[in-house]
């Protein structure tokens, strides 16, 4: 199963990244966008929001992940600016851009500007129009809502075909809070850390080192765990912002629960919207020495390219995937493993199982489909989420800059 297996005490609400109390967003549009589509997403605190946020752990990295970085190192935020259209990586003002990008948002809220996180994204080595965001700045203030979440998640968008938000209410015997989320991503995904732009929030009291701790527990085997093309971006954030609004909050390991959740559900969406995609396929090696292993080897199948285009195919040709784990440099003894595509036994201690290919064909034409591998070898398991390789992806991405 994707995500934590224990969902009780969690109901989906509205709202998104606005869905607890005590946040307030906006979406609009700055010009940076040809298209004219809202760019800029702004989330505010009400008040000075325990906070935490992991990055990219590309070489080239952003200026935005740097200046976020250094702004939460105390664990303390106010709100996150976001523009789209734009990444602000690989040009001569970039530290500098962000840095004013901070300040000048600070200023129009009255906060200070090492309280203001920074995500950027868009197309790399482009400078960035730095002027139109300024002057779309004011309009983002005063559209600033507790029902803005919608508008927010729109405006960070790129190539994304909708927004991806989410929100539940976790309750426990000892109380309850809300965490949501709102997250961009469709491509540059292939994570060693967490892919893509996501802020999510909670009216649940957290310090800085507690919502260190709970967030990058969640992104470790959710936004970690996801691949659409292999490659990580410069510009991979998740910034967690927890107000402390609820007057009666649940237990640590509840809300932690529901983090993950959050957290899953957004990764899910990610990768069902991939570019081009048609098909999400999630791929389990369990009976592994380690969890590390049944990692490595899960990452190694999702993102072949041979395997994902055989997915997108519906071909359950199981020597792909034996050849793409052979690949990922783990021990593991190749007739002891069973592999099922779909439900259906294509692969029983290393060679060809006894199973109706057209039956097969029609199992992994579904929208969403499990590669489950068996190693034999031990009692850890692992997940790792993707999605077909299409023609779609290709012309795509083809055509990206021109």
């Amino acid at each position: 199963m994707w995500g934590p297996q224990d969902r009780s005490g969690l109901q989906p609400v509205p709202g998104g990244a606005t869905a607890a109390d005590g946040f307030r967003a906006a979406g609009v549009v700055s010009g940076v966008k040809p298209s004219g589509n809202p760019d800029l997403a702004l989330l505010v605190a009400d008040e000075v929001a325990g906070a935490a946020a992991v990055t990219t752990t590309n070489l080239v990295k952003a200026p935005a992940c740097r200046l976020t970085e250094a702004h939460v190192a105390d664990g303390k935020a106010r709100a996150v600016v976001i523009n789209a259209g734009n990444a602000n990586v690989c040009t001569p003002d970039g530290d500098a851009h962000a840095a004013r990008l901070a300040a000048v948002t600070a200023g129009h809220l009255g906060v200070a500007a090492d309280e203001v996180l920074v995500m950027s994204t868009g197309v790399i080595g482009v400078p960035l129009p730095i002027e139109r965001i300024e002057a779309a700045l004011p309009a983002a203030v005063d559209a600033l809502s507790p029902d803005g979440g919608d508008a927010a998640a729109q405006a960070m968008l790129t190539t994304d075909t909708h927004g991806k938000q989410v929100a539940f209410r976790v309750t426990d015997e000892q109380g309850s809070c809300v965490v949501g989320g709102m997250a961009k991503g469709v491509g540059m995904i292939e994570p060693a850390m967490a892919t893509l732009l996501v802020a999510i929030t909670t009216d649940a009291p957290l310090g800085g080192p507690i919502a260190r701790k709970v967030l990058r527990s969640a992104v470790a085997t959710t936004f970690n765990r996801i691949s659409v093309d292999g490659d990580g971006s410069t510009s991979d954030t998740v910034a967690l912002l927890a107000g402390g609004s609820a007057s009666h909050p649940p237990r640590l390991d509840t809300l932690a629960r529901a983090v993950h959740a959050v957290c899953a559900d957004l990764a899910r969406q990610v990768v069902a919207d991939g570019e081009g995609a048609t098909r999400v396929a999630a791929v389990t090696v369990r009976q592994a020495a380690t969890e590390a292993d049944a990692e490595r080897l899960a990452r190694a199948v999702a993102t072949s390219l041979l395997v994902r285009a055989a997915i997108h195919g519906a071909d359950p040709n199981w020597g792909r995937i034996l050849m793409a784990m052979g690949n990922a440099q783990v021990d593991f003894d190749p007739r002891r493993v069973g592999i099922r595509c779909a439900g259906v036994t294509v692969c029983r201690f290393g060679v060809a199982a006894s199973f109706d290919r057209n039956q097969a064909t029609i199992a992994m034409s579904k929208p969403e489909i499990e590669i489950e591998i068996d190693l034999g070898s031990g009692d850890a398991a692992a997940t790792v989420l993707t999605c077909d390789l299409t023609p779609e992806y290709v012309r795509f991405n083809a055509e990206y800059t021109t």
